[in-house]
């Protein structure tokens, strides 16, 4: 798929670029067609710092915080960073594949980093985010979907259950699809049985 005003070389021209040294190629075979979303603050609770972009880039000070001695030497990252104002960062191509999901499972296959964005959302898992940020991912969601065949949208927590809980119980999934106007069939069973339970009030 050639590129668009939007798209260089899978880097979305909205987003501020830093690069992360943590990422693979994707296999040739493999299909984009997942979007995942994750929440992350650093240290947890505390939003504005640059810990979050020092850790995708390998930069931060594990000494900093009490906090970072429990992902000391951690070498992950994600496709983009939302911010708490709404601003957009990208750390990996699109078109490579970056370390998010972790161990995994979703729509019948394992280890979706091989086939997935992954979009992190500074906040807390449980926590609610902010509009800037609904209103960035939107756009960013649907600048995705008119690029990739993406057919799903899922959380980190339906990708490994029991493992990880983000975004949470408070992330307004009812929002998300009306806002991207997509059919049910591409959310998880538990959200779509939300968002219907949600719209009969």
């Amino acid at each position: 798929m050639s590129d668009s005003k939007l798209w260089r070389d899978g880097w979305y021209t909205f987003a501020q670029r830093m690069d992360s040294p943590n990422f693979g190629a994707r296999a040739a075979q493999a299909q984009i067609d997942l979007i995942v979303i994750h929440s992350i603050s650093l240290p947890p609770g505390q939003y504005g710092g640059p810990e979050v972009m020092q850790l995708f880039t390998n930069c931060l000070d594990w000494d900093a915080h009490p906090y970072f001695e429990q992902i000391r030497g951690m070498e992950v990252s994600a496709h983009f960073f939302i911010r708490r104002n709404g601003d957009l960062i990208q750390f990996v191509s699109c078109h490579d594949r970056a370390w998010h999901a972790g161990k995994s499972s979703y729509r019948g296959r394992d280890n979706c980093n091989d086939d997935s964005i992954g979009i992190e959302l500074e906040g807390l898992e449980g926590e609610s985010f902010e509009a800037p940020q609904y209103e960035t991912l939107q756009s960013l969601c649907s600048a995705l979907i008119e690029r990739f065949d993406i057919a799903h949208i899922a959380g980190h927590e339906h990708i490994a259950p029991g493992r990880k809980k983000d975004p949470g119980e408070n992330f307004d999934w009812q929002g998300l699809s009306k806002a991207l106007s997509l059919p049910t069939t591409c959310f998880p069973f538990d959200v779509v049985s939300k968002i219907q339970v949600l719209e009969k009030k």
